[in-house]
Formats: C-alpha cells, structure tokens, sequence
C-alpha cells in the first residue's frame, strides 16, 4: 500500500476516533454510505460520504454477538435502531440503507437480518478481513482482523483475494484469560483490558496473542506474503505489533493508528 494513501487513510481513523458518538448536527452534501459492524465486544455504524470522508460514527459496547453469530437477536436489533437515531441527528437525513459484513467462515445472514429487522435496505454484504484489503487497495500481503470473539484472516495475491478462514480467538479470550489469573469477575477483567497497560497484564495476555500468530501462521504458511496488515480492537492492546514483528520477521507488519475503527470504515467504504 502506498504510503501517502496510508496517511490518508491513518487520518481519516483519527477524524473517526475524534467524532465518536458525536451527535452535533454536521451538514452534509451529496450522497453517504453506512457501514454496521456486529462485533463480540461492540456495534459501530459508520457513516462516509462520496469520496470516503467519514461524517458520522456511533458505538455502543455490548454483548450480542459471539464468535461471528448473532445470539440476542432483539438486542441487537435495538442497538442498530439506536445508533441509526444517533446518525440522524447527525448528518440530518434519513438512513434507509447499509452495507452489512460477516467473519469469514460464518453466515452472513446473520448480519443482514439483523440490519433489515431495523429497518434497512442492505445495500452489499462482505467479509470483514476482504473489506479491510480493498479499503487498503492491496495487492500482496494478508489483512488480520483480530476482533472480540474471532481472528479472521485474507491473504490477497495480484490483487485479487485468494484465502479468507476465521477462527474464534479474540479479545474476548484475553478478557477470560486475565480474569482467571487476577480471579476477577469477567467485565471487570474487560475494563482492566482496556484501561491498563502495565508489563504484568501484558505477560498475562500474551500466550493468547501468540495462538493467534499461530493461527495466522497456519493460514499463510502457503503463500509468500510481504506484508500483514492488523486491523481490529484487540489490536489495540500493548505490545501486539512488537509480538508480530517477532513471529513474523522478514514481513512488514502495519498498524493503523486507529485499529479500533479501520474494520468499520472499510465496511460503510465497500463500494465507493
């Protein structure tokens, strides 16, 4: 990927970040693009316009989705409805339609009568990890997605995307991890996640971070790869991008400033 269209898109992650939950009316021209995000650990509906400037984002953290499959149905329809209000208010327009996405490997259904139960046309549907490599225009190397509940994977060669797999690693696996060894309850182990850094979390979460680079390794042994590009909330904790430049040296490993919200602007972009 070039490295001012990289820049390009590390500021537009910034803007996001700096947006969140932002319901200050924003005046907007020309046709939008919405993006939703069913994620284990969180639901984000993401809104761009013509050119891919993103206009609006909301998320809520929530508990709906496991693994890639959608288990409280009413409330995850009840978020979207939600965060569709917010995005309203917003950019000050109705929203009728959205792109839906899916991990790799599980139905995307799943996804998509969630989005038409709210209300919405879906406009296209993909996968999370392939959505990311076109948002990126690569044309060698493979997207890891690591999520709240699963690690998916695209290996993209020429151009063209030749390998998507999921497996169900994730935050979510960090989070139980670290409440077992601090003998915490779940969500209080999910905020210490979040919140701490400190050299002892890190040693706690890191045997769960290198099965992920196991599987990654597993998923691109075949294919001659230069880079790997991460992407996904779970990014975001300490230490995961030294842990890939050590398991995968030889490789360019790329880090977007805003992991967090890279999976969701390549979403509500698909298309354009």
């Amino acid at each position: 990927m070039d490295k001012g269209y990289r820049a390009v898109i590390d500021e537009r992650l910034r803007r996001i970040r700096a947006m969140v939950n932002d319901e200050i009316p924003l005046r907007t021209e020309g046709p939008l693009r919405v993006g939703i995000d069913l994620g284990t650990a969180d639901v984000v509906a993401l809104a761009v316009d013509h050119a891919g400037e993103p206009v609006g984002a909301f998320l809520e953290w929530a508990d709906v989705v496991r693994d890639g499959v959608v288990l409280d149905y009413w409330g995850a329809i009840e978020i979207v409805k939600r965060l569709m209000a917010q995005m309203r208010h917003r950019i000050g327009r109705e929203i009728t339609s959205a792109v839906a996405a899916y991990p790799p490997g599980t139905d995307p259904y799943s996804s998509i009568n969630v989005l038409q139960a709210a209300g919405l046309r879906v406009d296209a549907v993909v996968d999370e990890p392939s959505s990311v490599a076109m948002l990126l225009n690569i044309e060698e190397g493979a997207v890891v997605d690591i999520g709240g509940g699963t690690t998916g994977i695209s290996v993209v060669l020429e151009g063209r995307i030749v390998k998507t797999a999921d497996e169900p690693t994730g935050g979510r696996h960090v989070t139980l991890t670290i409440a077992g060894n601090r003998h915490i309850p779940f969500e209080e182990a999910e905020i210490l996640k979040r919140s701490t850094a400190s050299p002892q979390l890190q040693a706690i979460a890191m045997p769960v971070f290198e099965k992920m680079t196991d599987i990654v390794r597993t998923h691109i042994a075949t294919f001659d790869v230069p880079a790997i590009y991460l992407t996904g909330g779970t990014c975001c904790f300490p230490g995961v991008e030294e842990l890939f430049r050590r398991e995968f040296p030889g490789k360019e490993i790329v880090l977007p400033s805003e992991p967090l919200f890279l999976t969701p602007l390549a979403i509500a972009s698909y298309g354009l």
